[in-house]
């Protein structure tokens, strides 16, 4: 058996957890000079994880993504910026996976991916456009078997560390700006220009600066779905999933520094319930409201991928939406409880019990797709969708 598949038939788990040793030991460096975390990223690499969701006759694990949410949690809670880059990454293959694994180009693609442990970025925002990702001012430019694109990017997630970058744009110049495309261009296809840097209040890790994006490629390397498939069967679900994943990875290791603070003042005080304990046991069962949250969507996902209806679905859309909103707001909440159990030892950086990273990069979860554009769809479709009340679908 050689090196590859040696580390492949480790347990996923297990290869996380290294990793996530790796992360925590950069995290508060990552997030104090708002760098790159490039130290988790190779040991992503040197584990083999950036590929586990290829499938494995083209060279990868097919891990699910039940497995893949799991990874995030194990890297949220040791450094989130590493896990959110990780998330994304995943994002980004799942819809080359769903939607381009029977295209040439895009088959070879994934080969690349799983062979050369390639990390994909992504520009789905624009100026002018925000945070709307279903909508888009640039237009691909097709001429002949050559296609370009010229995107004024707000946002490109880790842009300058990707070696790739997956963007949308409108399918032609006359087309709609819901009628979209995705196009795969790889580094040395594209230049950047940069427009905005990411100086953020957390996050700062995943560099997502705003670059003027130029590329040229062959244009075979457009996806063959358009972009509303993409988005409605595979993109929506994994985003709000694995970014839950990721924000209960952060939740969870906020309350296990929050226990360890409450086991350490009970053994200073024999016999007597700390005054964090009865809190603690409060933080304890939010924790599981997003967990419970997260394995649901799990189990839905799982239900509906082969139903390409259930996935476009207005109730499935919902469902969906509300698990992200719910896991945004949940944890923040977790956080705030954590830090009054830990007192001024959790708002004090460079402490065993400091949240204050923790508390920051959580704010961004509300942002990441505003809660309030997410809402807004979710209540557009419950004007026409029966609102689901059933304990058993």
């Amino acid at each position: 058996m050689n090196e590859i598949s040696e580390i492949k038939a480790m347990d996923l788990v297990e290869r996380a957890r290294r990793v996530a040793k790796i992360a925590a030991s950069h995290a508060d460096d990552v997030d104090a000079r708002g760098r790159f975390p490039e130290e988790a990223i190779a040991a992503m690499k040197a584990e083999r994880l950036l590929g586990v969701q290829v499938p494995a006759d083209l060279g990868g694990e097919g891990a699910t993504t039940a497995e893949i949410a799991e990874i995030c949690s194990i890297l949220g809670q040791s450094c989130a910026a590493a896990a959110m880059t990780f998330s994304m990454h995943q994002i980004k293959v799942s819809s080359v996976v769903s939607h381009g694994a029977d295209a040439p180009w895009h088959q070879a693609f994934l080969k690349r991916i799983a062979g050369e442990q390639l990390l994909l970025g992504s520009a789905t925002t624009e100026a002018g456009i925000g945070g709307n990702m279903r909508n888009s001012i640039c237009a691909i430019e097709v001429d002949g078997d050559t296609c370009r694109l010229e995107k004024d990017a707000t946002v490109i997630s880790y842009g300058e560390e990707a070696d790739a970058i997956l963007v949308t744009s409108r399918s032609h110049a006359d087309a709609a700006p819901s009628d979209q495309v995705m196009t795969v261009f790889l580094k040395g296809q594209y230049t950047l220009e940069k427009t905005h840097d990411w100086d953020t209040l957390g996050m700062r890790g995943t560099c997502s600066d705003g670059f003027l994006f130029k590329g040229e490629a062959p244009a075979e390397q457009i996806l063959p779905k358009p972009f509303a498939e993409i988005a409605a069967q595979s993109m929506l679900a994994n985003a709000h999933i694995l970014w839950s994943a990721v924000w209960f990875g952060i939740a969870a290791d906020a309350v296990n520094r929050a226990q360890s603070f409450v086991k350490a003042a009970a053994r200073r005080t024999p016999g007597t319930t700390p005054p964090g304990a009865l809190r603690l046991a409060e933080v304890s069962g939010l924790l599981q409201l997003v967990k419970s949250n997260v394995m649901t969507a799990l189990g839905q996902f799982e239900a509906a991928r082969d139903d390409e209806t259930k996935l476009s679905s207005m109730a499935f859309a919902v469902a969906i939406n509300n698990v992200k909103i719910s896991s945004s707001e949940l944890i923040l909440t977790i956080i705030n409880h954590c830090m009054m159990i830990c007192g001024i030892m959790g708002y004090k950086n460079g402490t065993p019990f400091s949240l204050g990273r923790h508390l920051r990069d959580a704010h961004s979860a509300q942002l990441m797709i505003s809660n309030d554009r997410i809402l807004a769809n979710s209540s557009t479709m419950l004007l026409v969708q029966r609102q689901d009340t059933s304990l058993l679908r």
